[in-house]
């Protein structure tokens, strides 16, 4: 069966998802390493593979089976988003939200739909189920890119609630308008298509909430053992979706939404593995949702545009987008510059291009020709607003003072007189820094500095909604305490990064009866030194010094002055820092600015090294 298939040209099942998740994958991977937008690579990956090469095509190798695997996955990549949706991180942009809801949500549909009409030339049937699709601004797009563009908090939560909760509605306003024009073009009544939708809603957000609350209960009363839980959850999501949709299409995606938001705010202990698996799984069904879109994408339809489209395409960008959010928003307490920075960002996704795709046939069937225009129409507007939004989101933030500093800044966790020579070091070199410890007393050192502090267990719900962590890249959790410090590193390693996050070695970690499996705690910084041998240098006078690395000055000119010293970080020309752990060494490139602890008899020698060297803290 395989070689007739290969003779054929047609890939065996097997090895298109094989090659959809290693380009989906490696799209991510690589965008990562080029610092571009994934959403990008991935349109262009699956654009090579399947119209422009002809080596992978959806319908042809999977066949029946990318609808219903488009379906789950959207469906999947909802829930999580609503297992993100905790209310208590609603702070600050709860009003906002509710606008971009209500009444965001039906003056998008109509603006949208008007478009459509006397710009693009559909007619009022065609336009109002696109239009109502149109309300979605794609959650599988924006997670990606707020992970690039690293925003402040506010704006990224109003991008990324108003997403996910105007998904579903998106989906049933084009169920609802659908509706209508079946009404109008066959024998079915009004009252009948209204009962259809009232029942679909009612029944979905019952299911939504039901399925939430089980679970949830199951959970908490130990019903379900751990390595259970995940797999009950998705079993319990799919059952859910399934008969959302019997009961009217597409209200499943309201359901497994509604299942989400529940457990999201249920309070439950497992709540964060879940929740990273969910994001785990969610990257590799976004990467291949996307690679299978692009690669089944024909060019002969999208022939079928004309320059009515384009305008289109720029009216919804610059016109249609911008005016619905600032009409939301109008009268709310939000500074208009994070008004503007989300009218101006609305890209579109996979939930547009699979419900627009499934509603176009239903129209054609149903003898609105121009329907046949939607599926290249989606396309090419999600085309358009991802590669836009991928590479001027971040710019526009940072022009609106509404991204963090292009340098990944430090979270210092535990005061100290070290915490604040560091810290003061690495802010004289425009590196975001903040001190966090629960003890007012330590960060009393950094206040008289002028440093940012946090006031409060950096792991507190407290510093979840009022920290900005999109402006830092690493942590150091460098307090008295060294359970607390493996516990700090252990718990935010997977939102850093376990090569981003560092701790003060632990005092007994040489015995076997202490020591600790390597998938606990951080790295080691600081030379290996602990808290007490640090504190004690401290007392002895040591400083953190910078030296600027020159051709005449290198790193062995300065190892062979300060034998002692302990080399704590590294600052490129490009402005970018580097920790270095206890295991690792200085790049040890000329134009780099090296911060160490130095003691004072050592310091500040004559000659070369004086003249690169200054005091740091």
């Amino acid at each position: 069966m395989a070689m007739e298939a290969a003779a054929d040209g047609a890939l065996a099942p097997v090895m298109s998802f094989a090659l959809v998740g290693v380009l989906g994958v490696g799209a991510q991977w690589a965008a990562w390493r080029l610092r571009m937008p994934a959403i990008v690579l991935m349109l262009v990956a699956g654009l090579l593979i399947g119209p422009v090469l002809g080596v992978f095509d959806p319908a042809r190798d999977i066949g029946p089976l990318m609808g219903p695997m488009i379906a789950i996955a959207v469906a999947i990549i909802l829930f999580e988003g609503g297992l993100t949706l905790n209310v208590h991180s609603l702070r600050g942009a709860a009003e906002g939200v509710r606008r971009l809801i209500f009444p965001g949500a039906p003056l998008g549909w109509l603006f949208s739909a008007l478009a459509l009409h006397y710009v693009a030339g559909l007619s009022w049937a065609s336009s109002a189920v696109f239009g109502g699709i149109m309300i979605v601004t794609g959650p599988t797009v924006i997670a990606p890119l707020l992970r690039q563009a690293r925003l402040n908090r506010r704006p990224a939560q109003l991008l990324q609630w108003e997403a996910i909760v105007n998904d579903p509605i998106g989906a049933l306003a084009a169920v609802l308008a659908f509706e209508v024009v079946l009404v109008l073009n066959t024998s079915e009544t009004m009252g009948t298509a209204i009962w259809d939708m009232a029942r679909g809603i009612v029944v979905a957000a019952v299911m939504g909430i039901a399925a939430g609350w089980i679970v949830a209960e199951a959970f908490r009363r130990a019903w379900v053992p751990e390595y259970m839980k995940v797999p009950v959850l998705f079993a319990t999501l799919l059952m859910v979706f399934a008969l959302s949709d019997s009961v009217l299409h597409e209200s499943g995606l309201l359901a497994v939404t509604v299942m989400g938001i529940w457990i999201a705010n249920a309070d439950l202990p497992s709540y964060t593995e879940m929740r990273r698996f969910k994001e785990h799984a969610t990257i590799l069904l976004v990467s291949g949702v996307f690679i299978l879109l692009a690669a089944n994408m024909d060019f002969d339809r999208l022939a079928m545009l004309d320059w009515r489209a384009l305008i289109f395409i720029l009216s919804v960008i610059f016109v249609v987008r911008p005016l619905t959010v600032l009409l939301s928003l109008a009268g709310t307490r939000l500074p208009f510059r994070e008004r503007l920075l989300v009218g101006l960002t609305g890209p579109r996704g996979v939930v547009l291009v699979a419900v627009a795709g499934l509603f176009a046939e239903r129209l054609v069937a149903s003898g609105v020709e121009d329907a046949a225009l939607l599926g290249p129409l989606a396309f090419a507007l999600v085309a358009a607003t991802v590669v836009l939004h991928g590479f001027s989101l971040r710019p526009l933030a940072a022009a609106l003072g509404l991204a963090g500093k292009g340098n990944p800044g430090v979270i210092i966790v535990g005061g100290s007189r070290f915490a604040a020579a560091f810290a003061e070091a690495l802010q004289k070199r425009e590196v975001p820094v903040l001190i966090a410890d629960a003890n007012r007393a330590r960060l009393r050192s950094a206040r008289e500095a002028g440093l940012p502090v946090f006031f409060g267990d950096i792991l507190s719900e407290a510093a979840e909604h009022g920290v900005e962590i999109m402006s830092y890249g690493r942590i150091m959790a460098v307090s008295d305490n060294d359970a607390y410090n493996t516990l700090v590193a252990t718990d935010l390693a997977p939102e850093f990064g376990r090569d981003n996050v560092f701790q003060l070695r632990r005092a007994k970690q040489e015995s076997r009866r202490h020591a600790l499996p390597s998938t606990l705690g951080g790295r080691a910084i600081a030379g290996g030194l602990t808290y007490l041998e640090l504190a004690s240098k401290m007392s002895a006078g040591w400083k953190v010094r910078a030296t600027n690395l020159t051709e005449e000055f290198t790193f062995e000119d300065w190892r062979s002055r300060n034998p002692e010293a302990v080399a704590l970080a590294e600052h490129d020309e490009g402005g970018e820092l580097r920790l270095i752990p206890d295991e690792g060494e200085p790049r040890k490139t000329k134009g780099t600015t090296l911060l160490s602890l130095a003691p004072k008899t050592e310091a500040v020698k004559e000659g070369a090294e004086g003249e690169n060297e200054e005091k740091a803290g």
